[in-house]
C-alpha cells in the first residue's frame, strides 16, 4: 500500500489543524495550570488530549476529508466499514501517532538535556521547541497520512481477491 503524493493542501491543512491543535493546547495548559489551579502533569495531559481532539476534528473533516471518495462524484467508496467504527479507530490511531510524536519531541529534549549535557535554557529550547518539535511532526505527518487516514480505495482493493469496478468480493 502507497500512499498518495503529498499536495500543498495537504500540509496547508496538516499545518492549519496542527496550529489550532497548538493554540488549544496553549489555552488548555494555561489555564489549567493557573487559575484551576491543576499540578503541572495532570494539566498538561488534558491540553494533550484537548489538542488531539482539535487536530483530528480539522484533519478529518479538512485536511483528509475527501480520502476514499471517487474523484468524480464525490462518493464514498464502497463497500467501507460502518463509519463509526472507522472514526473510532482512527480517534484511536490518531491519539497513538501524536503520542509517538510527543514521545520524539520529549526525547530530544532528554538527550541534549540529560544525555549531552546540554543544560541551557537556550539548548533545552532547541532540542524541545526546535530539532523535536521539527522530528515529532515528520512523525505525526507519516503517521497521520499513511496510518489514521488511509486512501480507502486502496483499502478495499486491498480486501479479498477479486476487485472488479470498485467492489471487492472475497472469492474473485
Amino acid at each position: 500500500m502507497t500512499a498518495p503524493p503529498v499536495t500543498r493542501r495537504e500540509l496547508a491543512g496538516f499545518a492549519a489543524a496542527g496550529l489550532a491543535a497548538y493554540l488549544v493546547d496553549l489555552a488548555v495548559f494555561t489555564a489549567l495550570l493557573g487559575p484551576a489551579g491543576v499540578p503541572p502533569v495532570p494539566a498538561k495531559g488534558l491540553a494533550f488530549l484537548a489538542a488531539c481532539a482539535v487536530a483530528y476534528t480539522g484533519n478529518a473533516l479538512g485536511t483528509y476529508g475527501s480520502r476514499g471518495q471517487d474523484a468524480a462524484t464525490g462518493a464514498a467508496s464502497a463497500p467501507l466499514r460502518p463509519v463509526r467504527r472507522e472514526r473510532l479507530r482512527q480517534a484511536v490511531v490518531f491519539t497513538a501517532v501524536n503520542a509517538a510524536g510527543a514521545v520524539v519531541q520529549l526525547s530530544c529534549l532528554a538527550v541534549s538535556h540529560y544525555g549531552l549535557g546540554w543544560t541551557s535554557h537556550r539548548a533545552d529550547l532547541i532540542a524541545g521547541a526546535g530539532v523535536g518539535m521539527l522530528l515529532g511532526t515528520a512523525v505525526r505527518f507519516w503517521g497521520t497520512r499513511t496510518l489514521v487516514f488511509r486512501d480507502r480505495r486502496e483499502d478495499a482493493g486491498a480486501v479479498g481477491d477479486g476487485n472488479r469496478n470498485g467492489v471487492v468480493g472475497w472469492t474473485g
